[in-house]
């Protein structure tokens, strides 16, 4: 086993293998822990699908375990089953976004112009009269 490759330990399948559906037909399914470590590999490298080195198993069942574990709700449940265990979190992530707007981009039409509100107008003197 390479270093720099993830793979479940012994504690972290035996949490997560209760969770997992045992509902398959056809040919026997490859291992899930396999396919399990080498689907999050991929997701923690950033890299493509077919780029997932073979001690994994088959890169398409890979791609397909995901996908479908996706759409039958699987990972969702992974995540919530993980996260009530139990117990703070070792580690908090603070993610932030920026967005990029254009310097108008704060008014409407013409601009940023500061316009009295209705109330204040209401009970000011007309400006002009007929």
């Amino acid at each position: 086993m390479n270093r720099d490759r993830f793979w479940l330990t012994d504690a972290q399948f035996a949490r997560i293998e209760p969770h997992l559906p045992t509902d398959t037909r056809g040919k026997p399914r490859v291992d899930d822990r396999r396919v399990i470590s080498g689907i999050v590999h991929v997701l923690k490298s950033g890299g493509r699908w077919i780029d997932a080195p073979p001690d994994y198993g088959p890169r398409k069942t890979l791609y397909n375990r995901y996908v479908r574990w996706a759409a039958k709700g699987v990972w969702v449940d992974l995540f919530h089953a993980l996260a009530s265990a139990g117990g703070p979190p070792a580690q908090v992530l603070i993610d932030s976004s920026a967005v990029k707007a254009h310097r108008s981009a704060s008014g409407g039409k013409g601009g940023s112009v500061t316009r009295p509100s209705a109330a204040r107008a209401a009970g000011a003197r007309p400006r002009s009269t007929r």
